[in-house]
């Protein structure tokens, strides 16, 4: 791909193909991500976002956020085959769930002067981007937002002087008191 932030643009995919999002319980020991990604790249399926962190220290849980495009069939064959895992406690469909949220924290240096510099706070104030460091030539905006919010700050920061972006990918999360 060109450009790395449409990492979601779907149009290199069979039609019926759709992203998907899985949250993956796993017991937190070394090679672990590298078994659970080894699974993907042994298919030849694709991973769009991986985000990964520790959630429960007590039972040394770490949770998997895996972005995905595939076929119904697809998806179904990756998550039978992640629960086969012997490390793997859970996984969930978070894209499937009604009350499934997902979130992404991007970072972005946009350098301009004069009307660019004011158009760009402008803009990020629409987007409700904040602000984290600044110097006389140059902004760092903190935003999150779904991925398809960053995407759209994105492009309209990019005529203003977008000079670098850095993204964490995406997290998930289920609404309700039981956990995902």
């Amino acid at each position: 791909m060109d450009d790395p932030a449409s990492a979601y643009d779907m149009s290199h995919v069979d039609e019926r193909a759709e992203k998907c999002t899985l949250a993956i319980l796993v017991d937190n020991e070394p090679g672990v991500l590298g078994r659970v990604v080894g699974l993907f790249s042994a298919r030849g399926y694709n991973i769009e976002s991986l985000t990964v962190a520790e959630v429960d220290q007590r039972r040394h849980r770490s949770r998997i956020t895996i972005v995905t495009i595939g076929t119904p069939a697809m998806l179904e064959q990756i998550k039978a085959q992640l629960l086969r895992l012997v490390p793997v406690a859970s996984v969930t469909d978070i894209t499937k769930s009604h009350r499934g949220l997902e979130r992404e924290l991007a970072l972005l240096k946009v350098a301009g002067t004069g009307e660019k510099r004011v158009e760009a706070l402008r803009i990020a104030e629409i987007f409700r981007a904040r602000v984290v460091d600044t110097t006389n030539e140059s902004f760092i905006f903190e935003l999150t937002g779904a991925s398809e919010k960053i995407d759209e700050f994105r492009k309209l920061m990019k005529p203003l002087g977008l000079v670098e972006i850095s993204r964490t990918g995406v997290l998930s999360i289920k609404r309700g008191a039981e956990a995902s």
